[in-house]
């Protein structure tokens, strides 16, 4: 009687359900934590709709004997409108990628406990949430190059302030990329705002010591990181 209540498919379903909760809900604390766009309740709810999609799948397929994958390969198809909305494009930095695929981990960990593969879907959960805390530890040792973006306000002498801040940025190893004046064309102007784009490295580069700096020169007013 116990094992055709715990091998019955209303039983299987709730215990899916909820392990694929709990799954997901790890992967989404994770996120949460780092106050990304999509943190626990939208992992937690993505990974047990994958979950009831397969169970969806599974008992149409014993009512109407339909196949079974074709609602969970729409399911794929579809949460890439979901990732899109957790990805932002700053400039020359774009942000949400790891978050978007981090969703798509969390679908297909719960479309893997949907159809009771738990070995996988439990071991893919361990895997993502390792690669997702630790991961910037071991980046953080390798050498890559940071973009930096600057919105700097001048209020006077602007030629010989900007060469200053150009010196500056020289001595501090940033590398020039980009180099915007608003008001470049009105000689008349005595204060002007400056866009600087550059690149640097972040073993060689303290940014808040570069910030502070760059706000110590002279005529500067202020100094803004887009």
């Amino acid at each position: 009687m116990i094992l055709e209540i715990i091998n019955s498919f209303w039983f299987q379903g709730i215990l899916r359900l909820v392990l694929g909760f709990v799954l997901s809900g790890i992967i989404g604390m994770e996120r949460s934590s780092w106050s990304k766009p999509a943190g626990f309740r939208t992992h937690a709810l993505l990974g047990i709709s994958s979950v009831l999609i397969v169970l969806c799948g599974e008992y149409m397929a014993k009512t109407y004997d339909i196949d079974p994958s074709r609602i969970p390969a729409q399911l794929l198809s579809g949460i890439g409108f979901v990732g899109a909305g957790t990805i932002i494009r700053d400039g020359f930095n774009v942000k949400g990628l790891t978050t978007a695929t981090g969703l798509l981990a969390v679908t297909c960990i719960g479309l893997s406990i949907g159809a009771g593969y738990y070995l996988g879907g439990i071991v893919t959960t361990l895997i993502a949430y390792t690669v997702l805390s630790y991961s910037y530890k071991i980046s953080e040792k390798l050498d890559h190059f940071h973009v930096l973006q600057l919105e700097i306000f001048i209020n006077k002498d602007i030629n010989q302030t900007l060469t200053k801040i150009e010196k500056c940025l020289s001595e501090s190893k940033v590398e020039i990329k980009q180099i915007k004046r608003e008001n470049e064309k009105n000689k008349s102007t005595k204060d002007e705002t400056i866009s600087i784009v550059g690149h640097y490295n972040k073993r060689n580069v303290k940014k808040n010591e570069l910030l502070r700096k760059i706000t110590s020169i002279d005529n500067v007013g202020s100094v803004l990181e887009e």
